[in-house]
């Protein structure tokens, strides 16, 4: 996609960059350990690891497949659903959706198997991918009203760049919006019922006290699980104006109140599993995979696809982390059973790290920067992971491997 962009105001011109000692920040484990059932290692903040090296996202795994009574989980589904019903066919659930494999899942399945009416509610990307904007018009267009919120182009330019610079995560004025806008319209529509997919607080290896938990307690959650602890406030002190983050900020907590608006995850009812839901929205609401093969920084070809920043997003949590998007899919792939761990252990290895070059110039165009200055923030946020990086030979080499 070609777009041309206004230059970034000078004002925003020189933002020093803020080297950020991540384990600190994150409080990593200083000494790396990899999860012997998976390749997720203890670097993912909040995942802990029990005493047999077994990380919880893989015990949460295991408590889906053995643990969980499915057909009573189904009997609360449905006296959720007879709640919000409509009688008018008015909308009574709103799903937030991208036109994604899984959101497109979710909605589906409400409107078909279970007579609600959805409202799909669409956080847009600024720069969608060819096949995001294909697969978004798909879903519409296979049976969905839907609400697309495009928040104002240069604000969210600039707070992709600060992110970038300041936390090492372009992604994070998106994610903003993407949890907060649903329940934005929810409260001002009066639609208390919000279906979000799967809980990844759990499904990805977080708290494991709320693995039974059926949807977001929405005071708590968005700035401890979404929003890295900083919520859309912290950037008035860089200039971006109060006006201009409303777009990203839930509503007050007693209009949601008044509203009587809940969120719920599909992922509690429905047992979560994301290659089944590309099957199933191949089907349904024809869905496209990445039509250029797998993903960049990964194998897989059917997820994220919908943003050109996504990569960027991915590869600075390897940076941080050590954990790149080849990580994140074999984990959960190993998890679901589709590959062996040694499968995964050989995935990682060979993709994981992988550079996103197919967007690059027109990243560093979107949020106004050199590919010097890029470079200088990669390595701010690489020199702060001492215990992760080393330089050899000139240039920088992970300490540990998964094996």
């Amino acid at each position: 996609m070609d777009i041309e962009f206004e230059n970034i105001p000078l004002d925003f011109k020189d933002i020093p960059i803020e080297k950020k000692d991540n384990i600190k920040k994150y409080n990593l484990p200083r000494k790396v350990v990899f999860c012997k059932k998976c390749v997720i290692p203890n670097q993912r903040p909040r995942i802990t690891f029990d005493k047999d090296g077994v990380c919880t996202a893989c015990r949460f795994a295991e408590y889906k497949a053995k643990g969980i009574d499915w057909e009573k989980r189904e009997i609360e589904l449905i006296k959720l659903l007879d709640k919000h019903r409509s009688k008018d066919g008015s909308y009574d659930v709103i799903v937030p959706c991208s036109g994604g494999k899984d959101s497109s899942r979710v909605a589906y399945e409400l409107k078909n198997n279970y007579g609600m009416h959805p409202l799909t509610v669409t956080w847009a990307p600024h720069m969608h991918t060819d096949v995001g904007w294909k697969n978004f018009q798909n879903f519409i267009h296979s049976g969905f009203n839907n609400v697309l919120g495009t928040p104002n182009g240069l604000v969210h330019r600039i707070m992709t760049r600060l992110s970038f610079e300041i936390l090492g995560d372009p992604f994070q004025p998106f994610i903003y919006g993407a949890k907060s806008f649903p329940i934005t319209i929810a409260t001002r529509f009066k639609i208390p019922l919000i279906m979000y997919g799967e809980d990844g607080e759990v499904e990805y290896g977080g708290d494991k006290k709320i693995v039974d938990r059926s949807g977001h307690n929405i005071t708590n959650d968005m700035e401890k699980h979404y929003f890295s602890g900083l919520g859309p406030e912290f950037w008035m002190k860089y200039g971006i104006k109060e006006e201009d983050i409303l777009p990203y900020k839930i509503p007050p907590i007693n209009e949601i109140k008044r509203a009587g608006v809940e969120c719920r995850f599909w992922g509690y009812y429905k047992k979560w599993t994301p290659q089944e839901n590309y099957y199933f929205s191949s089907e349904k609401t024809r869905f496209t995979a990445n039509p250029y093969g797998r993903s960049e920084g990964t194998y897989s070809k059917y997820a994220s696809l919908d943003d050109q920043t996504d990569g960027f997003h991915f590869y600075l949590s390897y940076i941080k982390f050590g954990i790149g998007r080849a990580t994140a899919d074999a984990a959960h792939e190993i998890r679901d059973g589709h590959i062996t761990r040694e499968e995964g252990v050989r995935l990682v290895r060979k993709f994981d790290g992988e550079f996103p070059k197919k967007y690059f110039k027109t990243f560093l165009k979107y949020i106004g920067i050199t590919e010097e200055h890029f470079w200088k923030v990669v390595e701010s946020f690489r020199e702060g992971s001492p215990h992760l990086w080393e330089k050899r030979n000139g240039e920088w080499i992970l300490k540990h491997q998964v094996s």
